[in-house]
């Protein structure tokens, strides 16, 4: 299983992927964007089979390229792994598509109960 982790920090793209051993997931492999713009690129050329976004990232937010693959017919599983923790951002969140939000800081039992029902 292919999971790509779309983050403009490389300290917090570790922490997710090191997260997603902690929580079992030992069979994936994880590749990485630093914002929307490069993580569109991995997917049309990766077909990643879920998607971990960060929110706020330079060139395009997390919820754009949420709203641009759907327009573009995409449906790959995207979660939010965010700081954004406003009831309505995660409302727009899972009205756009999302499969769930996650708030920093998280533990990997967050993950691991985010993801579980998206890798059975």
């Amino acid at each position: 299983m292919k999971i790509l982790i779309v983050d403009d920090s490389k300290a917090m793209r570790m922490i997710v992927r090191r997260s997603l051993v902690q929580a079992g997931f030992t069979n994936i492999e994880a590749i990485e964007a630093t914002n929307g713009v490069e993580a569109l690129e991995i997917i049309e050329q990766q077909s990643p089979d879920i998607v971990l976004s960060d929110w706020n990232m330079p060139n395009m937010k997390g919820i754009e390229l949420l709203k641009t693959l759907r327009g573009r017919g995409r449906n790959v599983p995207l979660g939010f792994i965010t700081s954004e923790s406003s009831p309505e951002t995660h409302q727009e969140a899972l009205d756009s598509g999302a499969s769930f939000v996650i708030v920093k800081p998280f533990t990997f039992a967050a993950i691991e109960l985010a993801l579980k029902p998206l890798m059975a």
